[in-house]
């Protein structure tokens, strides 16, 4: 099953999806169908595996996933995540920047 097709379901159960966790399955096999934004804040250099601030969209079919880590979490932290489902290409955008600026 898409992820959309799963989303779609979920609003038909008038279940709040804004926040929703996807099922494992599918957040591991569900790749989003295009990457419209992303950003991270990395000073420590490429080879650095450690967490980052970071803000992404994701587009899944007419379904946008923004999510991140918010900057204010700082650098190597794993706190302050952050994701939002929406239809609105310019709430998801909007959320991302301004969670990462």
């Amino acid at each position: 099953m898409k992820v959309s097709d799963w989303l779609d379901e979920k609003v038909l159960e008038k279940v709040d999806i804004s926040q929703i966790e996807l099922p494992a399955n599918m957040s591991y096999d569900g790749d989003p169908d295009e990457t419209i934004f992303y950003k991270e804040i990395n000073p420590c250099g490429l080879f650095c595996t450690e967490n980052h601030p970071f803000s992404t969209v994701e587009r899944f079919g007419h379904w946008y996933l923004s999510r991140g880590q918010d900057k204010k979490a700082g650098i190597h932290s794993s706190q302050m995540k952050w994701r939002l489902f929406t239809k609105d290409k310019n709430i998801a955008l909007q959320t991302a920047k301004g969670r990462i600026e």
